[in-house]
């Protein structure tokens, strides 16, 4: 299959694109093997974001491939937009893998970021499948920062959620946030075990932000494009991170699968179940229970 083939260009409003693959049944988009792209990404579903006001843009992450990264980038000249700069959310491959389309873009990310994907810059680069060359961020951001983007303005914030070096969009105009990987549906996954205790405080310090609206980077497609998730995605989330806390002193929840471990998110209507967020939880539950810190540097 053409990557990129099966992608869906979906408008929840009028200044935002979505760009979004995958989460289709039976369908591989790169490889029948075990690999990056298909297993972490397309099988849970992927989306990355445009904000456009005018002939500007802000891309939040290049997608999972170039043939992805160019689509995005000629909707968006389809619509007039002739200034782009494009915001990183975190180091990982699903969503830095089209910056070479971006190259001649500034391209922000955090410092933490910027560590990360030089630390990891080889295995990337080598990997199934490559992202090579991988190209770094030109723009390094030691802290919270607000962007206009044509008249929007967007305020970058950094958090510890999922990944230590995550960095998030939140429009204060309207209060609508792209979560990036900080928040998925239905669950988070566990890529730094050692970390959740700081991810659980900083998801408790987003509960206290004026969040109207939530866009992830991995959902729903119909909840994407009918304008995204309430707030209470966040309290969901929380919720299944303490019950993940909790494993080490009740180790019997392990053998639950995930419609029982976290049947308390379910019931709050929040998010939904979703099959293939089962091999997630297993490797989430096996994470915390033989805890490694990952993607530290």
């Amino acid at each position: 299959m053409i990557l990129g083939a099966t992608m869906r260009v979906l408008r929840p409003y009028p200044h935002l694109f979505a760009f979004y693959d995958g989460r289709i049944a039976g369908v591989r988009a790169y490889s029948p093997e075990p690999n990056w792209l298909d297993d972490g990404a397309y099988t849970l579903g992927i989306c990355s974001y445009a904000i456009v006001d005018g002939d500007e843009a802000l891309v939040y992450d290049t997608h999972i491939s170039l043939d992805h990264a160019r689509l995005i980038r000629s909707a968006l000249a389809a619509h007039g937009v002739s200034s782009i700069r494009v915001l990183l959310s975190h180091w990982h491959d699903d969503h830095v893998a089209g910056n070479e389309v971006f190259q001649d873009c500034e391209i922000m990310a955090s410092a933490r970021t910027f560590a990360a994907l030089s630390a990891h810059r080889e295995k990337m680069e080598n990997a199934a499948p490559p992202i090579k060359p991988l190209i770094m961020p030109n723009r390094i951001l030691d802290g919270d920062i607000t962007l206009q983007i044509g008249k929007i303005a967007a305020d970058i914030r950094l958090v510890d959620i999922h990944s230590f070096d995550a960095a998030i969009l939140l429009l204060p105009g309207s209060g609508l946030l792209m979560a990036g990987d900080t928040l998925e549906d239905p669950i988070t996954y566990v890529d730094e075990p050692a970390r959740l205790k700081h991810h659980l405080r900083d998801l408790e310090r987003m509960a206290s932000w004026n969040i109207r609206r939530i866009l992830p980077n991995h959902g729903s497609a119909d909840i994407i494009a009918a304008g995204g998730y309430d707030a209470s995605l966040i309290d969901a989330t929380r919720l299944y991170v303490e019950k993940l806390l909790s494993l080490t002193a009740e180790p019997r929840l392990a053998v639950q699968d995930l419609r029982r471990f976290a049947a308390d998110i379910f019931t709050t209507g929040a998010v939904s179940y979703f099959a293939p967020y089962e091999h997630v939880h297993e490797r989430n539950v096996q994470a915390v229970l033989t805890p490694v810190r990952l993607g530290q540097v």
